[in-house]
């Protein structure tokens, strides 16, 4: 007997309103395993390095600028949490990873953990047949307890879009934009769906 495919963190989120994403991007979502391949396009003022040098220690983002980064992702459903293995493969051949996990926290508040403390809520809301986010706040866990600040002062507020192209392949943008400085950090790109 076949088991049922475990119900993504965004699919409990959304609601009602999953089943008017486009197919793609329900694919790109999806529980089980799911493996994306593409291209990303990395790109920061050059006074965010140093920053970016220390976020990549506690796990978040990644420091390196560069047009058309090859790019895989594997993400994988657990229960009631996802975990994503980003790994970008520089034209030089270094290749960074940058992994996080997916938690549906009170049943209705999605938090990306980029370690096993600090996280990013994250406000979901289909448009059409795509798919907008934005950052709520930080979220810093110790044992039991758990504060939340806002990320808008701090590093600036995030903002993703995403959007089918066609059958299997979607685009995604993901801005850093800070109210004072503008655009902080940006990554951007297409990839093709491969559900296994």
């Amino acid at each position: 007997m076949t088991q049922p495919t475990p119900e993504s963190p965004l699919a409990q989120s959304l609601g009602p309103d999953w089943q008017r994403l486009h197919p793609t991007l329900r694919a790109h979502y999806a529980g089980g395993s799911v493996r994306e391949v593409g291209a990303m396009d990395v790109e920061f003022p050059r006074w965010m390095a140093p920053l970016l040098w220390l976020l990549r220690g506690l796990g978040a983002l990644v420091h390196r600028a560069q047009p058309q980064v090859h790019t895989v992702v594997q993400r994988q459903t657990q229960g009631m949490q996802q975990r994503w293995q980003r790994t970008l493969t520089y034209a030089d051949g270094r290749a960074l990873h940058f992994n996080s996990l997916w938690v549906l926290e009170g049943g209705v508040r999605l938090v990306e953990y980029v370690n096993p403390w600090l996280g990013l809520e994250l406000a979901p809301q289909v448009v059409g047949d795509a798919l907008h986010y934005e950052g709520v706040c930080f979220v810093l866990r110790l044992g039991r307890w758990q504060w939340r600040w806002s990320e808008r002062w701090l590093l600036g507020h995030t903002l993703i879009d995403e959007h089918a192209l066609d059958a299997q392949h979607y685009a995604m943008d993901f801005r850093m934009v800070h109210p004072w400085l503008g655009q902080v950090f940006r990554y951007a790109g297409r990839f093709a769906v491969d559900r296994r």
